[in-house]
């Protein structure tokens, strides 16, 4: 652990709290609101003070969403502005060579759902702060851990204007994604490997009246393409780049880039040539895996990205958080119970979602190579008729069912909660 150093400033010490949650994604804020309906104090930190995450992942699987769903949270966050997806295609020349339709799965979840990062993690925070027990610490920087090797007691935060805050806890839990703080400051190694071949550049159009109701992969000569509805009325686009490759595009300037978005994706030229001015409307993200060397301590656990990072394939990012959270929380509050947040009461945990993340990165790398690579035109053909074909069995709406709900569906367990939510004035709403 680091060590927290001296104090330049020091602002109030909080109440122990009985989980410390760092970084307020999708899995610290869910695993936030499970634990306070079930009763625990939690205190929440997170370095932003605002979530306009434009482009961070906000493709909703109907297995999180139903999580979602569970904890009351789908329909007010769905109301923010969202947009339905009936599925996946794979386009090469504007022909149809996979078409993946998610209608064919059981309401109310036959669906994908676009929904912005902010709108959700909003409502969840909306509902946090309606139950007992929550302290939220927006603009903390984590800066320390407390404790040594051994056990983890707390954490010390660098606050908006300088002061350090330390917070005990009998668990520390972080979720501050991919590059976690959290996870260098307890000397754990990320096990990053570069298991794709493709990094993604983002942006989005204003699109209205242009909605495809599809997440497509359009498919051209030497790249591919991802567009896919996002609300309000735009259109995102990721643009497919050799690994590494984003220095070597910028330095040819955004005129060769929207040429060859252009040619790549034809009906999407006049937005493209109106609206993609500059390279700062460009937004790249580096594709890679990750597996933690360790996901628990004693007094610490990783979740979420801090755990395992995964690829942009397949719209699992936010599934697995939520999953993770779903699968973390009793596994908590049977530590908590019993007084010793150890590594063998949390291991739990990383039993149950470490074969689930593992087979995510196995199955992304399998369709990055098949939809994103340049294995030739014959070898691709090939592997989408293939692919084709078995979406119109049965088998096909087995295998649509796993990548929708996981190998093994994550429920919330209600049964545990405890906690009912404090009512709010008629026609409010926290933010």
């Amino acid at each position: 652990m680091t060590p927290a150093g001296p104090d330049r400033a020091t602002g109030p010490t909080p109440e122990p709290a009985d989980v410390l949650v760092v970084g307020a994604g999708p899995a610290g804020l869910a695993l936030s609101l499970m634990l306070l309906r079930s009763g625990v104090q939690v205190t929440l930190a997170e370095k932003s003070t605002t979530y306009r995450r434009d482009f961070h992942g906000e493709i909703l699987q109907p297995g999180g969403q139903r999580i979602l769903d569970q904890l009351d949270v789908l329909d007010s966050a769905t109301r923010r502005g969202a947009r339905t997806l009936d599925g996946f295609q794979v386009l090469e020349r504007g022909r149809v060579l996979l078409d993946i339709d998610y209608r064919r799965l059981d309401p109310p979840y036959g669906r994908l759902l676009a929904l912005p990062q902010r709108h959700l993690l909003e409502e969840l925070l909306t509902a946090c702060h309606r139950l007992p027990g929550f302290t939220h610490l927006p603009g903390h920087r984590i800066s320390a851990l407390r404790g040594d090797r051994d056990r983890c007691t707390g954490a010390v935060f660098t606050g908006p204007a300088g002061a350090r805050t330390t917070v005990p806890a009998r668990v520390v839990v972080a979720t501050d994604g991919r590059f976690s703080k959290t996870r260098t400051l307890a000397g754990i190694g990320a096990g990053r490997t570069e298991a794709f071949d493709q990094d993604i550049v983002w942006f989005t159009l204003p699109a209205p009246g242009r909605a495809t109701g599809r997440v497509r992969i359009h498919r051209a000569a030497g790249t591919a393409v991802l567009v896919h509805d996002t609300h309000p009325d735009r259109l995102r686009v990721g643009w497919v780049l050799p690994h590494g490759g984003w220095q070597a595009a910028t330095a040819r300037g955004i005129a060769p880039i929207r040429d060859e978005l252009a040619a790549a994706v034809p009906e999407l030229a006049d937005l493209l040539h109106e609206h993609l001015t500059g390279l700062s409307d460009l937004a790249l993200l580096d594709v890679f895996a990750a597996d933690a060397e360790e996901w628990v301590r004693d007094g610490l656990v990783l979740a979420g990205d801090a755990a395992h990072t995964h690829g942009p394939l397949g719209a699992q990012g936010i599934n697995l958080a939520l999953q993770d959270a779903a699968t973390l929380h009793p596994v908590l509050l049977d530590a908590l119970a019993a007084g010793a947040c150890t590594r063998e009461r949390l291991a739990p945990f990383q039993r149950l979602r470490a074969p689930a993340a593992a087979r995510v990165t196995r199955v992304q790398r399998l369709q990055a190579k098949a939809f994103l690579g340049n294995a030739g035109p014959a070898a691709t053909y090939l592997r989408s008729r293939a692919a084709a074909l078995v979406t119109r069995t049965p088998l096909g709406a087995h295998l649509t069912s796993r990548i929708a709900f996981g190998p093994v569906p994550v429920q919330v367990r209600t049964d545990l909660f405890t906690a009912a939510p404090r009512p709010t004035q008629k026609g409010a709403r926290s933010t």
